[in-house]
């Protein structure tokens, strides 16, 4: 590691800022969403859209994001998705229809979900399996700020200056990322391994086929179940059902992203320790229980509070930090040639899953006005993962 800036003091906060974009774009937007369907008179699931769609766009762009960095390396396909999201960003903010702002939406997507499957490829380039568990893990520790933050600071905005300047900002932000990976990131793929596509398509192709590849995969997807039907069902749980305002659902959620942060911060303390196979089995183990007390408490009735969806689920959270980190650097790990290829199958299979998770969750508490549909779902994704911890046995 000869280059100063592969240290890991160096390149801990580039790849936490890098990763963050995408979190902050998706989140920035989401206290306007409401008046933006009075906005452009539309009913407000086709606004939705401009969230799901988001999460759709990211799955989609990164199985194509992570082989083009192993092709033609990490630093050329940041930079340029960056500079795709800021101008998409910029879009968003002159669009005239609903339509039009959908369609920013899903390319700023493509842009912004660089960061995420990027950064793991370069922490992986860099970083043994087990370093690589504990670096993920101090990056979506920190990282897990911008989503927390990023509603109140988007619904500050939109209340004094107007929903187009949300979009100004993220066009600050992401242009502002960009200059920054032009300055500080430094190639790490290296330059005797870039494959041809026929060689990509073939490394995808043993990866699925690998045991261990698909069950860190499962893991990693199915437990990113718990926190996306969240996302997609909480916002109606709290303010529609049991009629709590905007601001009390923000306060609460920060709870959740507290439980996340905190696993994180265990994973990147222990993971090079105890073993991030281990901290993975801990994780599943403790959000299959979380989610069961979580879902008996909606289930006979005694989700009437905030305080009864999220303390469970800020354990829910935390086990996710414990685990997440552990699965994503395992997948990562196991063709650390194709290290690119798998963080894009990842990121596809947790953004796919993400999305699916958000329009259930919000469709079935919309539905039935209880908040049973969005914790039977987040039960099974717990329930999921668990399962997938079969395919994780190393004979």
């Amino acid at each position: 590691m000869s280059d100063p800036r592969l240290s890991p003091r160096a390149l801990l906060p580039l790849l936490v800022v890098f990763t963050a974009i995408g979190p902050v774009a998706l989140n920035l937007p989401l206290p306007a969403v409401p008046g933006l369907a009075r906005e452009f008179a539309v009913d407000p699931g086709i606004i939705q859209l401009t969230i799901t769609l988001y999460l759709a766009g990211m799955a989609a762009a990164q199985l194509f994001l992570g082989p083009l960095s192993d092709r033609y390396g990490r630093r050329p396909v940041l930079i340029g998705s960056f500079a795709v999201a800021a101008v998409m960003s910029l879009a968003a903010a002159f669009v005239t229809s609903v339509a039009m702002l959908i369609v920013a939406r899903v390319l700023q997507s493509f842009g912004s979900s660089a960061g995420q499957v990027i950064s793991r490829a370069v922490i992986r380039d860099v970083f043994d399996r087990d370093n690589a568990a504990s670096m993920i893990g101090w990056v979506t520790m920190a990282m897990v700020l911008a989503p927390m933050l990023a509603p109140t600071i988007g619904g500050l905005i939109n209340e004094n200056f107007g929903w187009r300047w949300i979009f100004v900002a993220t066009f600050v932000l992401a242009g502002a990322t960009t200059l920054l990976g032009i300055l500080r990131l430094p190639e790490t793929r290296a330059v005797a391994a870039a494959p041809s596509f026929a060689q990509l398509l073939r490394d995808a192709a043993l990866l699925v086929r690998d045991r261990l590849f698909v069950g860190y995969l499962l893991v990693g997807a199915l437990s990113s179940i718990t926190f996306f039907a969240l996302i997609g069902g909480a916002p109606h749980v709290v303010i529609s059902v049991m009629g709590e305002s905007s601001t009390t659902y923000g306060l609460w959620f920060m709870v959740n992203a507290s439980g996340y942060m905190l696993g994180n911060a265990v994973c990147g303390r222990f993971a090079a320790r105890v073993g991030s196979d281990r901290l993975i089995r801990w994780g599943t183990v403790m959000m299959v229980v979380a989610a069961s007390i979580q879902f008996a408490i909606a289930w006979f009735g005694y989700m009437t509070h905030p305080a009864m969806l999220f303390i469970p689920q800020a354990a829910i959270a935390f086990a996710n930090g414990l685990q997440l980190p552990g699965a994503v650097a395992g997948a990562v790990g196991v063709r650390p040639e194709a290290a690119g290829s798998a963080s894009g199958l990842v990121g596809f299979s947790q953004m796919g899953l993400g999305a699916v998770a958000v329009q259930v969750a919000g469709m079935g508490v919309g539905y039935w006005m209880s908040p049973v549909p969005m914790t039977a779902l987040i039960l099974f994704g717990a329930w999921s993962a668990l399962a997938s911890l079969a395919l994780l046995r190393r004979d």
